[in-house]
């Protein structure tokens, strides 16, 4: 049946309509003239019409074709349809009415008003009849999605009313938390709460839940659908009305909040102005350009007009944004963009590359950072950050370069992790190349974490926001200090312009903050609450998890606590100590051997005994997950 059904075109279904019509022609006269009290019975009756009904016939197949009636698909036979076939109803009954009237046989006016709404009742009947036997024909033939409705609100309701009409899906059950609507039938399905899910799942063999509760919050909804997803259940979600017309984008509730709105200082501008003139017209190599404080970096030294920019990427990917964003901005500027793909540890493409474009100023920072990562790779991690630095610097005064600044960080500062003691060991390198290279000034610049930044907190809270949550700190009393990633580098420019020869600059970032209170601050600035004793109904838990290998409580700035002022109110100057030339050396010696026999452990001994105040982590114990 489902073939032959197929099969038909829509000109042959439109003939099969029209024919069902005229077939219930006579059909509606004899009920009728059953139901009516006349002289004959209703057969006689129908039989002395004979003469005249192949005319009414004519009449009502003519209306019908006229108007489209039989052309109208079944699923879409609603209001505007029944008008229809209530006009070819009144047609018939009026050209039944004149026919007998001029050739008999003698009816009542009444009969012919009766036969008019019986023919409009029945044609409205049958095609409904004809739906119904269809669409369990379709069923059988195809197979269709079993789904439930999760919300039985106006928006569910409506679109169970909706998808009885779809051909391929089927609603079975509603289910919603409202315990009021619980146990009662909506547009013939029942409502079910929540806690039946997975009973109702098995028994009605669903296969998919649809959320229709667009007034829901996005961490609530994300819940629901991680919970379902662990069932092995198919989860959509049905968009708002607004969303739907257009009114309202379909993105995540979650907005993007200004970094410097977590800092809880005001930013530390420096004006680049008295800085530039060391950047203008000169040939600037940028190292590590594609990550985020190195594209910063660019765009910062682009706006001091140098003459040429050298993009130092070993990403291809973020080589190409970075190269790309670069010749947006300098385009009619004269300013050349020069993207080169290579490693700061090849010692021979370095060279080659400072050599070539006769760099004058290098600006490095490429480097490993990601605590976690490097702590779980020390080797990679002390090769690229430590040799890939000595490579670098060690080319850079070979070539003649005007200035070297290094970006470094407040994790070197006695650290607890290989990434802190790597950048350490780099800042001893560039600390010894400075008081034997005199053509050359080596500087470096020692920041805090920078909102905003690849792999940083705030983009990582931002994200779990996004699943619906839980945000997750390491522990409830850490601290740690933040800059904009624009304040960064307005200090790495402005520092390695006015630098001498072996300083280590450290800005002043005011007060620590604590990641619990930022948590708090990234959940609400995105429009939610926490969840929490004090509060069971909000929308998203923080969850303590334990610090992680390397990780200390508080970062420090400084080794011995002093820091000198400059005539820059907010850029200080540490006193650090420094190896000589011969411990440099045998530094380099030593690391160097230890990651050719790949010994992680004879790597951490060579840290501990070189890096001032370096403490290997204990091996990390299972954290316990306490939610906040």
């Amino acid at each position: 049946m489902f073939n032959l059904i197929s099969a038909l075109s829509r000109k042959q279904k439109a003939y099969v309509f029209l024919a069902i019509d005229l077939a219930l022609l006579p059909l509606a006269l004899l009920l009728t003239f059953a139901l009516q009290p006349l002289p004959d019975p209703a057969l006689r009756t129908l039989a002395m019409m004979l003469p005249v009904l192949p005319y009414a016939m004519a009449v009502m197949a003519a209306m019908s074709a006229w108007l489209g009636l039989p052309m109208v698909q079944l699923n879409a036979y609603e209001r505007h349809a029944v008008t229809l076939t209530a006009l070819v109803a009144f047609a018939t009954a009026s050209a039944v009415a004149i026919l007998t009237y001029l050739f008999g046989p003698d009816l009542p006016a009444g009969t012919h008003v009766i036969f008019g709404l019986i023919y409009f009742l029945i044609q409205v009947g049958v095609r409904s009849v004809l739906h119904q036997v269809v669409l369990a024909i379709y069923r059988r033939a195809q197979p269709r999605c079993r789904v439930l409705i999760y919300g039985a609100g106006n928006t569910g309701t409506q679109l169970a009313q909706a998808l009885k009409a779809h051909d391929g899906i089927d609603p079975v059950a509603f289910v919603d938390d409202n315990s009021s609507l619980q146990g009662m039938t909506l547009v013939g399905l029942p409502v079910f709460s929540p806690a039946r899910i997975e009973e109702i799942v098995k028994n009605r063999e669903i296969k998919r839940v649809l959320l229709a509760m667009p007034s829901q919050s996005q961490p609530k909804q994300a819940k629901i659908t991680q919970h379902l997803q662990a069932m092995r259940l198919e989860v959509q979600a049905l968009p708002s009305f607004a969303q739907l017309i257009g009114e309202e984008a379909l993105v995540d509730k979650l907005t993007p909040v200004a970094p410097q709105s977590f800092l809880g200082r005001a930013a530390r501008n420096v004006p680049l102005k008295a800085a530039a003139p060391s950047y203008a017209g000169r040939v600037v190599l940028v190292s590590g350009a594609g990550g985020s404080i190195g594209s910063e970096l660019c765009r910062q030294v682009v706006a001091c007009r140098p003459e040429k920019l050298v993009l130092f990427e070993l990403s291809e990917l973020g080589l190409y944004t970075v190269h790309q964003e670069m010749m947006q901005l300098t385009a009619g500027t004269g300013i050349e963009v020069v993207p080169v793909l290579g490693s700061v540890t090849d010692p021979r493409q370095v060279r080659q590359l400072l050599s070539l474009h006769d760099v004058q100023v290098v600006l490095h920072a490429a480097a490993y950072k990601h605590v976690p990562l490097v702590e779980a790779n020390p080797l990679p991690g002390l090769a690229n950050n430590v040799f890939g630095t000595e490579t670098l610097a060690r080319a850079a005064a070979q070539a003649g370069v005007e200035r070297f600044i290094l970006i470094s960080s407040d994790k070197a500062v006695r650290p607890t992790n290989v990434m802190g003691a790597s950048k350490r060991m780099a800042e001893l390198i560039v600390q010894d190349l400075a008081s034997r290279h005199a053509q050359t000034i080596f500087t470096m610049v020692r920041f805090g974490n920078v909102l905003g930044s690849s792999g940083s907190v705030v983009p990582l809270f931002q994200e779990q926001i996004s699943r619906g949550g839980p945000v997750t700190v390491t522990d409830p009393n850490v601290k740690r200090y933040f800059m904009t990633i624009s304040e960064a580098v307005q200090l790495v420019l402005q520092a390695g312009a006015e630098a001498k020869g072996g300083e280590v600059f450290v800005l002043d970032m005011g007060a620590p903050v604590s990641i619990l209170k930022l948590a708090r601050q990234v959940i609400e600035g995105a429009g939610y609450t926490v969840r929490d004793e004090d509060n069971p109904d909000g929308d998203i838990p923080i969850e303590i998890i334990g610090l992680r290998p390397g990780e200390k409580m508080e970062e420090e700035l400084t080794l011995s606590q002093e820091l000198i002022g400059t005539r820059h109110q907010k850029i200080f100057c540490a006193r650090e100590t420094k190896l000589s030339e011969i411990e440099v050396a045998a530094l380099l010696r030593a690391l160097r051997q230890v990651i050719v026999s790949g010994d992680e452990e004879a790597a951490r001994q060579v840290v501990k005994h070189w890096v001032e105040g370096y403490t290997q982590p204990p091996a990390p114990a299972p954290a316990s997950r306490v939610t906040s």
